[in-house]
């Protein structure tokens, strides 16, 4: 199937599902019978709500306008019917997680990711995406175990219906294990490095699996399970202090990154962090309203970053851009609406959500530590958007002279307009639909002011950035690498991490393996055996006359020993 089939099947899809928003008030739960076995039916739970409608209809939308971009970013690749059935089967496997409120059943979807996943980002089979996708597949095996501890854990409640979960003796290993499985997926620290090495696969693959999918699903599993794990008392804090460390280490980081792909799987980061903070504060609308909206608009960013690669030979470097404003107005354009769109400007779709969330926390009996820590990862959010910006259409050429660059293939011009046009609008429909009976916080004029000063502050901390160079400040090496590195999260998680259990391994074979075992046991008896052995050949080597001379004197000193008179003298 090729990328255009493919495209127009999910839009039909997408069209089919969109009748079903009406039945959002209420929720719809349907078992369908896949067989039996004398009087024990199996059966497959599906849920139709208002969060797994708007998600999958939010997935369909951009995996077609994803696979329309596919068309041209992937055309001279041979394998490009592969490429969409593993798309088609990548969407598949997320739209089961979504609608399956079963325990059980889930994995078909979680597991289904983890493949897919993998598969995709070892995509052009090269060293590189091997080690990216070992990284990724093994992190999400560990939440993979975590899923299957809790299954064998709620054995006790007789069912495993997500939203028929009580309390019970084991209801935090409950807890701890299903947070667990979702940091591993949504990427949380200290599982956070393998999202930046997943960029390996093919930009397409990083446009869905950053927006609407792979790591969204650990956060839509919290919000499915939110009304279970919010009775347990440690929950929150937990994932407070988890989300905020992580959303102000993914900012640090992207504000000295100059990898442009690196940059946005970053800002994911970021953004996962602010999803996770906003489900902390018992906000489970909340943070499913932020998905949605941030699945939008990451995934035009993806789109124009891509389309930027695409025209510059494929450099992704930041210092290898620039001036695409002449040449590429169009997508300059909806890059500039999706990075205003996540810094949260006034009246755009991440405006609505995130300033709901600032807000929100700021009203909530949160510790001040936390709040600042908010504070700071939203400053350094607007800081690295605006610098992207600034970098990637301002900065003078530094392309081949003979390199030429052009927006005006539609199958790149479709996708990023329509997007950027759900990236307007699409925050203020859902503000309606999810938050609307919500009363909005009143605050202090100063407080309710600090989104913007937050934007203003940014900007001009970007602005004195790229006049100094393309390299952010501080140009210090070891503070350079302690940002680009995630706070040395990236090393441990790579071959450092086994260099101590190999040089353990090394001592034990030489000491035992290779030495006193092979002494003491086979190496030694060959070599004892073997002396005397060489000695008899050596002898039975000799030459006729040094034969006769050698047993002549044999046994010249025989006789002279076991002579009459020698023995007589004994």
């Amino acid at each position: 199937m090729l990328p255009s089939s493919a495209s127009y099947l999910l839009w039909l899809l997408s069209a089919a599902l969109f009748p079903f928003i009406l039945l959002a008030p209420s929720s719809h739960l349907m078992e369908w019978s896949l067989a039996q076995f004398a009087t024990s039916p199996i059966m497959l739970p599906i849920i139709i709500d208002k969060k797994s409608t708007l998600f999958a209809l939010t997935i369909l939308v951009i995996s077609a306008n994803v696979l329309t971009f596919t068309r041209t970013y992937m055309r001279h690749d041979p394998s490009l019917t592969r490429f969409t059935y593993l798309i088609l089967l990548f969407v598949l496997s997320m739209n089961l997680l979504i609608f399956i409120p079963n325990l059980m059943a889930l994995l078909i979807g979680w597991d289904g990711l983890g493949l897919t996943s993998f598969i995709l980002v070892i995509y052009y089979q090269n060293p590189k995406s091997l080690g990216a996708g070992m990284i990724t597949v093994l992190s999400n095996r560990i939440g993979d175990a975590l899923l299957l501890l809790s299954i064998a854990w709620s054995l006790n409640q007789s069912h495993w219906s997500i939203i028929l979960m009580w309390e019970s003796p084991l209801a935090p290993l409950l807890t701890m294990t299903i947070l667990l499985a979702a940091m591993t997926k949504s990427a949380q620290l200290p599982f956070s490095s393998w999202l930046p090495a997943a960029m390996a696969a093919p930009t397409p693959v990083s446009a869905l699996v950053h927006s609407s999918t792979l790591v969204t699903a650990g956060v839509f599993l919290l919000i499915r399970f939110s009304p279970f794990l919010m009775k347990t008392p440690w929950f929150s804090p937990t994932l407070l202090v988890i989300s905020s460390t992580t959303m102000l280490m993914a900012s640090h980081s992207a504000l000295m990154e100059c990898d442009m792909k690196k940059i946005i799987a970053l800002s994911t980061l970021s953004q996962l962090g602010v999803m996770m903070f906003s489900l902390a504060l018992h906000m489970p609308n909340l943070t499913l309203f932020h998905l949605l909206t941030h699945a939008m608009f990451k995934a035009l960013l993806f789109l124009c970053a891509g389309s930027i690669i695409l025209m510059s030979h494929h450099a992704q470097d930041l210092r290898q851009m620039g001036t695409t404003w002449i040449s590429m107005p169009t997508i300059t354009s909806t890059l500039a609406t999706a990075n205003l769109a996540l810094c949260g400007t006034p009246f755009l779709s991440g405006f609505y959500s995130k300033d709901m969330i600032i807000e929100s926390s700021l009203i909530s009996p949160t510790n001040p530590l936390i709040l600042l820590t908010l504070t700071l990862a939203t400053y350094l959010t607007t800081a690295y958007s605006i610098r992207l910006l600034m970098a990637s259409t301002l900065s003078p050429t530094q392309s081949h002279p003979s390199s030429s660059a052009s927006d005006t293939s539609p199958p790149l011009l479709f996708p990023t307009v329509s997007l950027s046009s759900l990236a307007i609008i699409f925050g203020a429909a859902l503000n309606w639909i999810l938050v609307a009976p919500l009363k909005h916080p009143e605050l202090p004029p100063l407080w309710k002011s600090l989104p913007l000063i937050l934007l203003t502050l940014s900007l001009t901390t970007a602005s004195l950035l790229h006049a100094k160079s393309s390299t952010p400040l501080p140009n210090i090496p070891s503070i350079h690498f302690n940002a680009t590195s995630m706070w040395h999260l990236t090393p441990p998680s790579h071959q450092n991490l086994l260099q101590l259990p190999l040089f353990l391994s090394d001592s034990l074979y030489k000491s035992n393996d290779a030495g006193w075992l092979e002494t003491l046991g086979p190496q030694g008896s060959f070599t004892s055996l073997s002396t005397p052995g060489s000695n008899i050949t050596s002898l039975q080597s000799l030459t006729f006359p040094n034969f006769i001379l050698f047993s002549f004197l044999s046994i010249s000193i025989l006789f002279i020993l076991f002579s009459p008179d020698s023995l007589h003298k004994a």
